[in-house]
């Protein structure tokens, strides 16, 4: 029988509070790894926000990043899978964006690279500049400044990245939605690392969780194995909603709560590894 694969959320479901992974989980995942256990991460983090954090884990299959914006090997950052903004669309969402007030940070690749595309001048609020200080602070590969920030849009976008204040951003969100919903996918949510402030991310509406663990699964010929994920927010919905096991944390919002089959203990008693291990020694 085939073994299952194990496909984690990382920020508030495998990380600690402090964006760290635990020595417990570091050193119980590493040992399972070598027994041959099939595990990967699926995140709204780029891979360069991956790195730092998960430089010590050996992961073998590739991981799901900006929310299935892209299927990436995690120690190259070759991607695999590459789910843009299409063209058309991107000048529309400029436009709403910019008309609002608002100027987005821009994800894109380059076809050759990652880049962040951001401008200092449009650092309008402390939400954005924590954004960019800590990009900065992790000395992130992706920052490029660009006098005229339009131009990031002529490479393949893979999200827009916009900051401001819960209500407007909510009122932009809705906006967008009202005019691109099937072709986009958004999340606006209050970042747990600047409190105060929201984030809302936009991308193609085939830059899913889901959608980027149906494409690994048929890449690796593991479509036969049983899916376990493990998640604590909403854009954690759509894989809860595939998978034939799905595990929120204790501290998971209310909504992926009412979609798990079980629910186990805080990112902060590392819960994820914790029910892994258990599940591996029956």
């Amino acid at each position: 029988m085939t073994s299952p694969l194990y496909v984690s959320d990382l920020d508030g479901t495998l990380l600690r509070n402090d964006t760290s992974l635990s020595q417990y989980s570091k050193e119980t995942l590493n040992a399972l790894l070598d027994q041959g256990l099939l595990f990967t991460v699926a995140s709204a983090r780029s891979i360069a926000s991956m790195r730092h954090i998960l430089v010590d884990l050996p992961l073998r299959l590739p991981v799901v990043e900006f929310n299935g914006a892209f299927v990436s090997d995690l120690a190259s950052g070759q991607h695999y899978l590459i789910h843009d903004l299409h063209r058309d669309v991107l000048s529309e969402l400029w436009q709403q964006i910019t008309d609002a007030g608002y100027v987005p940070f821009i994800s894109t690749y380059d076809g050759t690279v990652d880049r962040l595309y951001y401008r200092d001048s449009d650092i309008t609020n402390d939400g954005m500049a924590w954004y960019l200080q800590n990009r900065r602070l992790h000395q992130d590969p992706r920052l490029c400044y660009l006098a005229d920030l339009q131009c990031g849009l002529d490479d393949q976008v893979v999200c827009l990245t916009v900051i401001g204040p819960g209500p407007e951003l909510e009122q932009l969100d809705e906006a967008i939605n009202q005019r691109h919903a099937k072709r986009i996918q958004t999340h606006c949510y209050e970042n747990q690392y600047s409190p105060g402030w929201h984030w809302l991310t936009i991308h193609d509406a085939r830059a899913t969780k889901e959608q980027g663990i149906l494409s690994l699964k048929r890449m690796q010929r593991l479509e036969d194995s049983r899916l376990v994920v493990f998640g604590d927010q909403v854009n954690d919905m759509d894989m809860f909603k595939m998978a034939d096991e799905a595990l929120a944390v204790a501290n998971a919002i209310p909504a992926l709560k009412e979609q798990a089959t079980g629910i186990i203990d805080t990112n902060e008693e590392d819960g994820v590894v914790r029910y892994i291990s258990a599940r591996w020694d029956e």
